[in-house]
């Protein structure tokens, strides 16, 4: 029987997962995967706990909040993919020497979809000995219209991923600030089971996690212009140079974990931002959360 396996929803960072399939890396690793979208990260994790799927990928926030509401979650983080923040504040005008403390008195509109962007840009805030109250913060809109507010000139900077943030870059409308990947590893995202599958399928987990070192390692050495035209099919309104680019970028800040073993230091940077964001109200081990023994053996 397929490994059902959940999208989180369609975004570009998550490349390597859709590479996997595209490649054959999990044919190749002698397992069947099948993919099944998702309208929204709470809709996988739902899935996931229904058995409507045996994995998920998502973010380590959404595990440690499972854990925070209930102690016995079974939901467990098991192969790393994303492991830096794949955010960028892009302003509208260039700012060289940017730091933190220069949003102070400017329009920032910020990620309205899901949660993480900001929890993490908060903390990055506060390390700095910025109150995040101070800013002048837009929080209900989408990263298209937030695209477009900056390319109006009716915010002065927005937070987005890709390829909303390369969009601006090439049009000339919009200037990388700030690269959320460069404050570290931060664990973004992760393939997350139940601990009752992974151990009736470990073996397939681990040969699962097998493939994705693998096509990490396919990410690292291929030109991104060739990953962007083997990944078209699941990205087929963006513009094939546009991708490229913006596959090339990130990969500049180091976004893709180079193994699958979820590092303690990525948790506990997430950890400690969940705790300042005040979204954890007490600490989530991370071996409640996190199980490294299926990488490890996927890397022998």
């Amino acid at each position: 029987m397929a490994l059902r396996l959940s999208e989180n929803f369609r975004a570009l960072f998550y490349a390597p997962f859709y590479a996997a399939e595209a490649t054959g890396a999990f044919k190749d690793a002698g397992i069947a995967v099948a993919l099944r979208p998702s309208s929204d990260p709470a809709a996988a994790q739902r899935a996931l706990l229904a058995n409507e799927v045996d994995v998920m990928w998502g973010g380590p926030l959404r595990v440690m909040n499972a854990h925070q509401a209930d102690p016995g979650s079974p939901l467990v983080c098991f192969c790393d993919v994303v492991a830096r923040d794949p955010f960028f504040i892009v302003g509208a005008r260039p700012r060289p020497g940017f730091v933190l403390a220069n949003l102070i008195g400017l329009r920032l509109a910020t990620v309205s979809e899901v949660p993480t962007p900001w929890v993490c840009l908060q903390d990055d805030l506060r390390r700095a000995g910025i109150e995040p109250g101070h800013v002048d913060r837009i929080v209900d809109r989408t990263m298209a219209d937030n695209e477009a507010a900056l390319a109006a000139g009716t915010v002065d900077a927005v937070q987005l991923f890709q390829p909303y943030a390369e969009r601006l870059v090439a049009s000339g409308a919009g200037h990388i600030w700030y690269a959320a990947a460069d404050r570290g590893l931060t664990a973004y995202t992760t393939l997350v089971t139940r601990r009752e599958v992974k151990e009736s399928r470990r073996q397939e987990l681990v040969e699962m996690t097998r493939a994705l070192h693998r096509t990490l390692g396919w990410f690292d050495a291929t030109p991104a212009a060739e990953i962007a035209r083997v990944l078209r099919p699941y990205f087929p309104d963006v513009d094939g140079a546009l991708f490229a680019a913006a596959i090339e970028r990130y990969r500049r800040h180091r976004l893709w974990a180079t193994d699958p073993v979820v590092r303690r230091e990525g948790y506990d940077r997430l950890h400690a931002a969940m705790r300042s964001a005040g979204m954890l109200r007490t600490d989530i081990p991370f071996e409640a959360c996190v199980d490294t023994s299926l990488a490890r053996e996927a890397m022998v």
